[in-house]
């Protein structure tokens, strides 16, 4: 897929529709002078819908259709017709698609399975007609109750991609590398930093057909949390992963306080990302010999599992896949409902405008005209549940 191609971030307007108004009606018929209200109920209003779909894999076909708009119910009719209720709205989004209301950063829902689907904004119920109303000291009802207006708000939805693994480190870490010697995936590979600026999924084989999948996220560097480099954008992409796996070169000059430096900015982005299975691979250790790599092995964190690995020459490749496997399958390492907190509105602002959002999506529609605009319509009892 083309780099301009991955979008996991756009700001919509969604629209529901209005509930019909319900007839007021009286029944006119050849030798019926007395026929009384038959005025049938309005139809229900659209409702917007997300649907996850697992055939699409970023939010690009919505950046380009900024107005989700479902159809209004409509009036009711004589002899009681009900009108008919309005199209619903469906939005097909990608599995890992969170939703948040633009205006407040409140969290909204989130669709995470295929064919899943999450009503976003209920349409109208359609008001009744003047047929409820009779009684036997008022036998003719003029009135009938209006549809319920409709509801509007702007979204922000965001993908965070679904993934087994996910790989955290520094830009030139061997991130993207090793997923092409793993997988089939065919990320960028350079030797300059930010090589990624999008992330990338690749399944990894496994032995008696088993696999995992494994996301690859743009580098992140010190002080990513004010924005540096590519900021945190990215990474709400390895929220979901069960496992991150800690990639840092066995050239560097402190193994240890880049692990931490990369610890802290996961902490700054969200702390429950702490409480995930971590695993260390030390990479570009084919420059190593085994005396290296005794010398560095006590300087590594501790408490974490750790492997020497060259995706370039295979060292280490079998292992860390077996390390990986071992620590996805612990009963405690097993993936917990993600939490998703509100959205600072400070914060909000900053970000819409990073990712070029920030500008108010306005749509202007017309009022529809009924025919019997000039009936008064009252609310004489509450609205029930029909």
């Amino acid at each position: 897929m083309a780099e301009s191609n991955f979008v996991d971030y756009v700001k919509i307007y969604c629209r529901s529709g209005k509930g019909g108004r319900g007839s007021t009606h009286m029944r006119r018929e050849k030798y019926c002078p007395n026929g009384g209200p038959d005025g049938g109920d309005g139809g229900r209003g659209g409702h917007i819908i997300l649907r996850g779909n697992r055939n699409y894999w970023t939010l690009l076909h919505l950046k380009y259709d900024r107005h989700a708009m479902a159809g209004h119910g409509e009036s009711g009719s004589k002899g009681r017709s009900f009108g008919k209720d309005g199209a619903d709205k469906i939005i097909e989004v990608p599995c890992g698609t969170v939703v948040y209301n633009a205006e407040t950063g409140e969290y909204l829902c989130d669709v995470t399975e295929d064919g899943q689907e999450v009503v976003l904004l209920k349409g109208g119920r359609g008001g009744q007609g003047n047929w409820h109303f009779k009684t036997a000291t008022r036998q003719a009802p003029r009135f009938a109750q209006p549809g319920e207006p409709m509801q509007e708000m702007t979204v922000i939805m965001e993908l965070k991609l679904l993934a087994d693994v996910g790989l955290v480190g520094f830009p030139n870490a061997g991130k993207s590398t090793l997923l092409s010697s793993i997988s089939a995936a065919k990320p960028k590979i350079a030797d300059y930093p930010f090589t990624t600026l999008e992330p990338n999924l690749g399944i990894v084989s496994y032995h008696g057909g088993k696999s995992f999948v494994m996301a690859d996220i743009p580098g992140i560097i010190e002080g990513a949390s004010q924005g540096k480099g590519l900021g945190l954008r990215f990474l709400r992409h390895i929220e979901r992963n069960s496992l991150l796996l800690f990639m840092v070169p066995a050239d560097s000059d402190d193994i240890r306080k880049e692990y931490e430096v990369l610890l802290n900015e996961l902490r700054t982005f969200n702390p429950e990302m702490l409480d995930k299975q971590r695993v260390l691979a030390v990479t570009k250790s084919d420059m190593l010999d085994q005396e290296l790599m005794d010398e560095i092995e006590p300087t590594l964190p501790e408490g974490i599992p750790h492997v020497f690995i060259s995706s370039v020459s295979g060292l280490g490749i079998s292992v860390l896949k077996d390390i990986l496997w071992e620590e996805l399958n612990k009963e405690s390492n097993k993936i917990e409902d993600i939490v998703h907190r509100p959205k600072d509105v400070t914060r909000l602002q900053q970000e819409l405008k990073d990712m070029g959002e920030d500008e108010d999506i306005v749509y202007e529609y017309e009022e529809d005209v009924d025919d019997d605009d000039d009936i008064d319509y009252e609310y004489e009892e509450d609205w029930e549940e029909k």
